[in-house]
């Protein structure tokens, strides 16, 4: 455990607080840019996050004021210093990239904040960085070593092969992974993702995450990946080559599966698994592990799309909903399509609604969400305004969530 913050730091970072209400997007922004002019450093970064929208910057500049508000009281941020050395993990950061970010974070305070950013603000928050630093370079360690010891673990990159490619609907397609050492692999918890290092002809390196499409085995990963309609955008390059590019044979540098958004195959209670669009891909790992793992399960399964062209594995929910009685589905196509059948493609016309799965959900049903923002806004901030605790929400988002924050609570994804 890193040593205490002094009490005159954590008097002088409470005390910067109106600063970064004002100022705090400034000084992310310009911290990516300082940092960003180490291609080494920048390169450990899905770009896609720093484009026109400034997601990573928004959810960056959210999670440093969250900070300087609690820091007399860091317990309630444990959960963001687990999901973010998952995160940390997934991308291969290790602690000699620590230093980079200090230097650009504490330069960027100066740079905005001027004449105010005195020595002892900045010695404040050097103080804060480090200590935060130290907690997510032990936790990351804990983890890197854990993926180590267990079976088919590794840590770094591991080259995965592609071995089958499947359209799954106009505009997703999945991919089957081994890898080429021809070893086993790690039993990924239903949910996590793998993350991938892709040095790309003509565009260059980049970083992504893919959730697990499939449930735990020793021998192969399968995920699903939307492609991206934004040529020329860095949001869609990753996946516009896996789709144009990502044939059998393919061979991808893969780190081990991370995330704490999944299922615990144990859980007792009813399930409420509904996503938006691609959004299914981590809620089809955990369907198919209860499939085979607890087949009785009680699960209300609420998927929606635009129209049949765009939905995904309906097919295999209906294989499953044949193998397991207790299992619900619902498809809701937003814009159905004239040879779109109701009762056999879908079975709602429309947009899935919070109320409308809090009434549906069996009692005291835990739910997973995972989808796009405008999705997980109205889910999560509905279900909370139609009295489901929220412990019993759980959510992953694909992307840094940023005003997500303030609407719906703990992030799923930020860092």
């Amino acid at each position: 455990m890193p040593k205490p913050l002094s009490a005159s730091t954590i008097a002088l970072i409470k005390a910067t607080v109106p600063a970064l209400e004002t100022h705090g997007l400034a000084i992310t922004r310009r911290m990516y840019e300082r940092m960003f002019q180490n291609e080494a450093i920048r390169d450990l970064f899905n770009q896609s996050h720093h484009g026109e929208t400034g997601s990573q910057p928004k959810a960056l500049a959210g999670a440093v004021l969250a900070y300087a508000r609690n820091i007399d009281n860091l317990g309630v941020l444990g959960g963001a210093v687990e999901r973010i050395a998952q995160k940390h993990v997934a991308l291969n950061i290790l602690p000699e990239h620590y230093p980079f970010v200090a230097e650009a974070l504490l330069g960027a305070i100066g740079d905005v904040l001027g004449d105010a950013a005195t020595e002892e603000i900045l010695a404040a928050w050097g103080e804060a960085y480090w200590f935060l630093a130290e907690l997510l370079i032990g936790r990351e360690a804990a983890i890197y070593r854990e993926l180590a010891a267990q079976r088919g673990g590794w840590n770094g990159w591991r080259d995965f092969r592609i071995e089958r490619v499947q359209d799954e609907s106009t505009i997703i397609r999945s991919f089957t992974l081994v890898p080429v050492d021809g070893g086993p692999v790690l039993r990924h918890k239903p949910g996590q993702y793998l993350g991938f290092a892709l040095d790309l002809p003509g565009i260059g390196k980049l970083r992504r995450n893919y959730s697990i499409s499939s449930a735990p085995d020793d021998r192969a990963y399968r995920i699903t990946v939307k492609r991206e309609a934004s040529p020329g955008v860095p949001a869609g390059q990753a996946s516009t080559w896996l789709h144009d590019h990502g044939v059998p044979g393919t061979v991808l540098s893969v780190a081990a599966p991370a995330g704490d958004f999944f299922l615990d195959p144990a859980e007792a209670r009813p399930l409420v698994l509904a996503s938006g669009g691609v959004g299914l891909t981590p809620l089809m790992s955990m369907l198919e592990t209860l499939s085979v793992a607890a087949p009785q399960h009680p699960v209300l399964w609420a998927h929606g799309t635009l129209d049949g062209s765009t939905h995904a594995m309906g097919k295999q929910v209906r294989a499953l909903s044949a193998r397991m009685p207790n299992l619900r589905s619902q498809v809701f196509y937003a814009a159905p399509r004239a040879e779109d059948r109701v009762g056999q493609d879908h079975d709602v016309a429309g947009l899935i609604s919070a109320a409308w799965l809090a009434t549906q959900a069996p009692d005291g049903a835990v739910f997973f969400l995972c989808g796009p923002k405008p999705f997980l806004r109205a889910m999560v901030g509905g279900l909370l305004r139609q009295g489901v605790e929220a412990e019993r929400i759980r959510y992953e988002f694909f992307g840094p969530a940023d005003e997500l924050l303030d609407e719906a609570g703990p992030a799923c994804l930020a860092a």
